[in-house]
């Protein structure tokens, strides 16, 4: 099974949205390995537990994607485990490999979603931005992860 793990800052906007947006795209077998597919995500700055931001679920759901899920933390053994993890921004991408710094052979697996540049946060944005990031990542995750996580 691969794991594919989302990060954000405080995992309630946009890793959570990247996170349901593969889930159902892998159960469309849009991406590799399918059902043998781990989808997760987490925060460099989050506090557990928190549920995802009501704006986001309300992107996904105009979009056909119900989510369920409260926030975690990044940790270490998070990326450990992950064969591919997917920042939203440079900051989130320096922040996680600072998490593994003693292990190099981690670097690799840590790369930004989106390969033009940093996805900013929809925070204060209001819903119109949500809605765009959905549609943003729905075209992007499926090509970006096919690309980076072959069959």
């Amino acid at each position: 099974m691969k794991t594919i793990l989302f990060v954000c800052t405080g995992n309630t906007c946009r890793s959570p949205m990247a996170e349901a947006i593969a889930r159902h795209a892998a159960g469309q077998g849009r991406l590799p390995s399918g059902s043998a597919l781990f989808v997760g995500s987490a925060g460099v700055g989050a506090w557990a537990g928190q549920p995802p931001s009501a704006d986001a679920i309300r992107a996904l759901r105009a979009i056909g994607i119900d989510h369920t899920g409260r926030s975690k933390p990044l940790t270490r053994e998070m990326i450990e485990k992950a064969d591919l993890i997917l920042c939203m921004t440079r900051g989130h991408v320096d922040a996680a490999r600072r998490l593994v710094a003693d292990r190099p052979a981690l670097k690799d697996r840590i790369q930004l979603l989106d390969p033009a540049g940093d996805v900013d946060d929809p925070i204060g944005m209001g819903q119109e931005a949500y809605d765009e990031l959905a549609r943003q990542f729905a075209e992007l995750i499926p090509s970006r992860i096919s690309a980076m996580l072959p069959s």
